[in-house]
């Protein structure tokens, strides 16, 4: 069931920039870790990146670091994802994930390798394809 609201995705040539935001419905205080996952065509899903509600902790997969950043705006109740530097292999459907448990936090446990993710909210999907 889709419940979150995602924008931003589309075409952009490696080397270039989007930035995806996902809006929360209600005050992100009463969620936990919110981030991004993304699914590439045969691939499994692939956490992205985190940032928690409570604090400033952010991760970030190794395949993303230095490249993409996270961000959350309590007033608009949103989070953003700003990619830079995309290469073909961040070609995916990106999804917006916020946790329901408000003591979530954001963890490669929640986030990292293997994580499962239950209790939590999904956006409908957003293609980012990076192609020349």
């Amino acid at each position: 069931q889709v419940q979150l609201v995602e924008s931003g995705g589309g075409l952009v040539q490696p080397g270039g920039s989007l930035t995806l935001s996902c809006v929360v419905p209600g005050f992100i205080l009463d969620y936990g870790s919110m981030g991004w996952f993304r699914q590439a065509p045969g691939k499994e899903r692939e956490g992205v990146s985190c940032i928690g509600t409570r604090d400033d902790s952010t991760y970030y997969a190794d395949s993303v670091k230095g490249r993409f950043t996270i961000s959350k705006d309590s007033v608009k109740s949103s989070v953003s994802l700003e990619m830079s530097n995309l290469k073909p292999e961040d070609t995916a459907v990106y999804y917006c994930v916020v946790h329901r448990d408000a003591w979530t936090p954001c963890h490669p446990e929640y986030y990292g390798p293997g994580a499962v993710v239950e209790n939590a909210l999904w956006g409908q999907g957003t293609q980012v394809t990076v192609s020349s």
